[in-house]
């Protein structure tokens, strides 16, 4: 006799079931499904009486048998946190190092040296030559500088502007998805692809205030995974290394600036 065909979530209806492992912060794991789209589905916890979304990514396979409930699994061990699900840590606790010994006092009490005093003197003057030079040689360039600007400021009869570029490690990776950009800076206020259709898709995450479009790149809508971020001029402000040396940099200065 054939195994059982293990149903799709879709076709689970009102039957309830359990997610394994359980989801964090939940008592009771039971659940039914409500709806779903291409990227996300609803599930309800009617005994505890919330629902939520959870990103299809994170779910495995379905048991083939329901007895005693059918069991639904997880990719990732889940939280529940502030009416949404996100991928748990679990903190590793660093055990205290080994104490530092006392210094010896024979080695405080240790002869001087007249000839290795003298050097010590010898190499102290040498260095108070040194910081003169140096000193000399910041203030040519803050001459030089100074000069330079005059003449650009009488040339071009205006006033010269300097803008700020970020140019900071977000603390992304090539792996870091969409929520977890979203649980390190928020909701972005625009959230736009580059085209409908195409071999690869370019996801925009836009946040004008921190003057930062974070973008994401994959095969498939949904499952998207982040490869930079350029500011709202279009200029790269962060790029991740790809398998085999390579680097997104040129990915991202080809997409140029994204319109708003």
């Amino acid at each position: 006799m054939a195994a059982p065909i293990p149903p799709t979530l879709d076709d689970l209806g009102g039957r309830p079931f359990s997610f394994y492992p359980p989801i964090i912060h939940i008592e009771h794991n039971e659940w039914i499904f409500q709806k779903g789209n291409w990227s996300e589905i609803l599930v309800k916890n009617p005994k505890m009486g919330i629902e939520v979304w959870i990103p299809r990514s994170y779910l495995g396979e379905i048991s083939k048998i329901d007895e005693p409930v059918m069991i639904v699994g997880l990719r990732k061990e889940l939280e529940y946190k502030g009416g949404s699900v996100w991928p748990y840590t679990r903190r590793v606790l660093t055990m205290p190092g080994k104490a530092v010994p006392p210094p010896n006092p024979s080695a405080e009490a240790a002869p001087q040296h007249p000839i290795r005093d003298s050097l010590r003197l010898n190499e102290g003057a040498e260095s108070g030559i040194g910081r003169m030079l140096l000193g000399v040689l910041a203030v040519s360039v803050l001459i030089v500088a100074v000069v330079a600007g005059y003449l650009n400021l009488r040339n071009t009869g205006g006033t010269v502007e300097y803008e700020g570029i970020l140019q900071a490690d977000l603390g992304f990776t090539g792996e870091t998805n969409y929520f977890d950009v979203v649980r390190k800076l928020g909701a972005p206020e625009r959230d736009r692809y580059k085209a409908e259709t195409g071999e690869r898709q370019y996801r925009f995450l836009i946040y004008p205030k921190q003057n930062l479009v974070v973008v994401l790149m994959g095969v498939e809508r949904g499952k998207e995974v982040y490869i930079g971020a350029k500011d709202m001029n279009g200029r790269v402000v962060h790029a991740v290394d790809l398998p085999g040396g390579r680097n997104t940099f040129a990915i991202l200065r080809s997409l140029g600036r994204v319109q708003q």
